[in-house]
């Protein structure tokens, strides 16, 4: 029944989600009807909805697109931008989001960029505290399972469907009005992050009973000094007492698994061998078009490919335990309909993917460490894709970029060193899903207040 009401929560949010994008999607065609001077009598004509769609698309662009890029000088904007940067990307990389919410409105609001271009060096910064995060994460295990902390499994799944809906998103970011994608943006935030922060308070209370326990066990030995040591929630098939991996490394070549790791790589190259061949084409040409719709097929047979092997059994999520090696046709579909929806987000917002998938990762029972690690890891591949395509597209300035990149860069490495020693320190993992809901719901604020400052 458990398991039942969370595939009923799922596809709940993912109808809920189409639903506003649908609702999004009529109001800007009345918008731009209204802009573009279509008549009652057009209109009334016109009620041919796939034909609204191709016209909605065909004049989205009308009025082109002009970017601002400031001059790069030191002064107080410089320095703001960086420490809202640096700690954006600290909390950002802990939690697996990114801070794109955070990055978007500080590189429009602060340093003065227009908000195309601030999508765009949002992706860098991104991409860069996401690569740091996982090389960071390479060496480490999964808190209580002899398996890396990084889920293979789980990211081969989503991936591919997140970097198809990159593809989407970077083309969206074209065509939709930005004070529609303000609003969706703001209920869908406050929405995930409000769900996080439930799911935060219930491992709160698990954990506090587990470290009240292990007081009791400790007192009863008469081995009591004051101090508890840190034992992770139990998570998996074992039913004896969890194994603590929470501090131990091992070499990266041991705990990367190559075959589902080439794989991933094999669509990050694909994806980049189509984007650079279409920038060379004619923009709508026949051969253009061909070359977009190539990315599904590719996209598709892996994520099939592991979604056949999950519902055959050769393949298990095992950082899911038990719950890993059971699924349905439903839950596999579902999950991939959130990959595809993290990357339009993430492509047309400018914002990681982990805003959707940190969540989701967690409601499906996944642990937090490993949650943060896998969104990580899946938002590394979908963020350097994007930074590909909008610098095809001469979205950036490359000085700001790399300077952006780099403090995000550092600013991951040194979030993840102090939050590991924290969770260590007081035993509570809890602590990065309080992180992930509190960046998102900060999130919310910030892109908030920035729609209302355009």
């Amino acid at each position: 029944m458990a398991l039942f009401g969370v595939k009923q929560s799922v596809l709940r949010s993912v109808l809920l989600n189409f639903l506003n994008f649908g609702i999004a999607f009529m109001l800007v065609s009345a918008e731009r009807s209204l802009k573009y001077g279509e008549t009652v009598k057009d209109s009334e004509t016109n009620d041919n909805y796939f034909l609204k769609a191709i016209n909605f698309l065909w004049k989205s662009d009308e009025s082109g697109y002009h970017h601002f890029w400031p001059e790069m000088e030191f002064n107080w904007q410089i320095v703001l931008g960086s420490l809202i940067g640096f700690f954006g990307a600290a909390f950002g990389s802990v939690g697996g989001v990114g801070g794109g919410g955070i990055f978007v409105p500080m590189l429009s609001l602060i340093i003065g960029f227009d908000p195309k271009s601030a999508t765009a060096i949002s992706k860098c910064m991104i991409m860069g505290g996401a690569a740091s995060t996982v090389y960071y994460n390479l060496k480490l295990r999964h808190p209580t399972l002899d398996m890396p902390i990084i889920d293979y499994d789980l990211a081969l799944l989503i991936q591919p469907m997140l970097m198809m809906g990159i593809s989407i998103g970077v083309t969206f970011n074209v065509i939709f009005a930005d004070w529609m994608v303000t609003v969706l943006l703001i209920v869908l935030f406050l929405g995930t992050s409000t769900k996080a922060f439930f799911k935060g308070v219930e491992t709160w209370k698990k954990e506090t009973i587990l470290k009240k326990e292990a007081a009791r066990r400790s007192a009863s030995n008469e081995t009591d000094n004051g101090d508890v040591d840190y034992k992770p929630l139990p998570s998996g098939p074992n039913t004896g007492p969890p194994k603590d991996n929470t501090d131990k490394e091992v070499s990266v070549w041991e705990n990367v698994c190559w075959k589902e790791f080439g794989l991933l790589c094999f669509v990050w190259v694909t994806f980049l061998v189509l984007q650079i061949t279409k920038n060379n084409m004619a923009t709508c040409s026949v051969l253009y078009w061909v070359l977009n719709l190539l990315q599904i097929p590719v996209s598709v047979g892996v994520t099939l490919y592991e979604a056949v092997s999950l519902y055959k059994g050769r393949r298990v999520i095992a950082s899911k335990g038990d719950q890993g090696t059971h699924f349905r046709v439903l839950q596999l579909v579902t999950y991939c309909a959130f990959g595809v929806l993290a990357g339009v987000v993430g492509g047309l917002l400018g914002l990681g993917g982990g805003f959707i998938m940190g969540p989701l990762f967690l409601e499906l029972g996944v642990p937090p460490q490993v949650s943060s690690a896998t969104a990580t890891f899946a938002m590394t591949f979908s963020s350097s894709m994007s930074v590909v395509e909008y610098y095809l597209l001469k979205r950036f300035p490359v000085p700001y970029a790399l300077y952006f990149t780099a403090v995000a860069t550092v600013a991951a490495l040194v979030g993840q060193h102090v939050v590991r020693r924290m969770i260590i320190l007081f035993g509570r993992a809890s602590l990065i899903i309080f992180i992930l809901a509190s960046t998102i719901f900060v999130s919310a604020i910030s892109l908030g207040m920035k729609g209302l400052g355009n």
